[in-house]
């Protein structure tokens, strides 16, 4: 559910009245006003929390966006996406809940960098490469182990063509310390290579702030990815 407020001044003193058109009208002529939204986010499945703030961004543009979410990975998408949205994020804890606020930085605004990212290379194509598992294969995960590291340190042979690798489901786990394939995935994103990890998938296999390379994410980068990819590889 939306709540949405104006804050405005009334005599010098700071009055919340309901974002309605009569009551914002009356306001402002006595000062200045502020909108307000918040979001209650609980329970929502990823990208959700992400997706209500971007269509409540895009339906008013409000001075100040509250957003309330009751876990690790909603909390830094919810977080990062503001931020690229132009907004100034704080972040307090409430028992289980984590009430985001944010507040609008004047003349700052930009899109969320993940969605609208294109390479800087000359690359003729944007291949994506989707890893939803930390091996190749079925049948010997030892085997299939050793194959994913053949495979990502092989993936530099498509030079500039190569966009975007995106980590899903067990392919999280290719992002942290100790994982053979660490090493091959960072010297990849050195070279200009974006690389994405789902924040609901390392917080469901309890790696939370764990990856040691790319960018943690939600479903909607993750499916803007593949709209905007030319080619994609699933491995």
């Amino acid at each position: 559910m939306i709540k949405q407020q104006c804050l405005a001044y009334d005599g010098g003193h700071a009055v919340w009245f309901p974002a309605t058109a009569i009551a914002i009208q009356a306001h402002i002529l006595k000062g200045n006003a502020m909108s307000e939204i918040r979001l209650e986010c609980q329970g929502l499945p990823c990208p959700q929390p992400v997706l209500k703030c971007k269509n409540a961004i895009e339906k008013s543009r409000p001075t100040q966006l509250i957003a309330v979410v009751d876990n690790d990975a909603a909390k830094e998408n919810v977080s990062r996406f503001l931020t690229m949205q132009g907004y100034a994020c704080t972040t307090e804890t409430n028992g289980s809940e984590f009430v985001i606020t944010a507040v609008e930085k004047t003349g700052d605004t930009a899109d969320c960098a993940p969605c609208v990212s294109a390479p800087s290379s000359a690359g003729s194509q944007k291949i994506l490469v989707f890893l939803g598992a930390d091996v190749v294969g079925s049948g010997d995960d030892v085997l299939g182990g050793r194959l994913m590291t053949s495979f990502l340190l092989t993936l530099k042979e498509m030079g500039n063509d190569l966009w975007r690798i995106v980590m899903l489901n067990g392919g999280v786990r290719l992002s942290v310390e100790g994982n053979a394939c660490l090493k091959a995935i960072r010297d990849l994103e050195t070279t200009g290579v974006s690389v994405l990890v789902c924040g609901t998938c390392l917080e469901h296999f309890g790696l939370s702030g764990k990856n040691e390379v790319g960018q943690v994410t939600n479903m909607l980068d993750i499916v803007t990815s593949f709209q905007l990819a030319t080619k994609v590889i699933r491995v």
